[in-house]
């Protein structure tokens, strides 16, 4: 029902509406989960990846529906920068979209008194990241009881190529979850907005006030890091489409996949932006 409300190319013509739906479902996952999961004893522990589930199970339909709108493109012989043109909007409201989640995820992250329970393995992520020399304190400072095992002793350099490596790991996923399941990379990109937004509900000390202040320590690197993640998402569930439609021995796939490979181009060059901007430049705001 709810994919009739939106469609890709709707979403070409006015990409910003995409920010309201991605909050609206973000906010629909985590009243469900609430609502269904909150009173029983065992799935009640596994919140943060139920509200991620659902989320992923809203988004499907529009995913699916905008990659297969991506791949139709690459068939309508436009050239190198066309096609990247043509890209850029799809890559727009997929950064709305995801914008929508973490803000949405964000805000009741700290609107609600046990909103750190809703978020418990986005919060054993950020601390594993972030922390990993404290874990157990880091874990147990935010209002959980660690079940995980800290890492060993991380200096600053092994921090920065630990940085590096996260983000390079979730790009890879990516684009085999949707070279694999196509539509299916959501569940990586949903399950990184989560995880964001409780670093941005941490830094914001559960104060509704810093929410600002925290959404702007994160999206100064955030934003060429999400585009890369969709980049990567585009170009593995335009070949995953295209090898269901077409012939692989066709003159068409090979344009199809030599435009996936200038998406991959493109993502790692937003990633490695992405990292120089979050080692360099955000530590001389926070």
């Amino acid at each position: 029902m709810f994919e009739m409300l939106i469609n890709p190319k709707k979403a070409e013509r006015r990409p910003w509406e995409m920010f309201f739906v991605g909050a609206f479902y973000a906010t629909l996952s985590l009243v469900l989960t609430q609502w269904i999961f909150s009173g029983d004893p065992v799935l009640s522990k596994y919140t943060g990846i139920l509200v991620v589930t659902f989320t992923v199970m809203l988004s499907l339909p529009f995913m699916y529906f905008s990659i297969k709108n991506e791949e139709e493109k690459d068939l309508q012989g436009y050239n190198f920068l066309g096609l990247l043109k043509e890209h850029s909007k799809a890559l727009t409201y997929f950064m709305f979209l995801f914008f929508g989640f973490i803000v949405a995820f964000s805000f009741w992250y700290i609107a609600f008194d046990d909103g750190n329970q809703n978020f418990r393995a986005q919060i054993e992520t950020y601390c594993l990241i972030n922390r990993p020399t404290g874990f157990d304190k880091c874990v147990s400072d935010y209002g959980l009881n660690s079940a995980a095992k800290a890492t060993g002793y991380l200096g600053a350099k092994d921090k920065i190529v630990n940085i590096f490596t996260n983000n390079i790991y979730v790009l890879i996923f990516t684009l085999l979850f949707s070279l694999i399941f196509g539509a299916g990379a959501i569940f990586i990109l949903a399950w990184n907005a989560s995880v964001i937004s409780a670093a941005i509900g941490i830094f914001s000390k559960s104060s509704l006030m810093n929410l600002p202040l925290g959404l702007f320590r994160y999206m100064i690197h955030g934003i060429p890091e999400i585009g890369s993640y969709f980049a990567g998402a585009l170009a593995g569930g335009i070949i995953s489409i295209a090898v269901i439609k077409h012939d692989i021995k066709s003159e068409k796939f090979w344009v199809i996949l030599q435009d996936s490979l200038n998406l991959v181009i493109l993502a790692v060059v937003l990633l490695i932006i992405a990292a120089l901007i979050e080692v360099l430049i955000t530590p001389l705001f926070f």
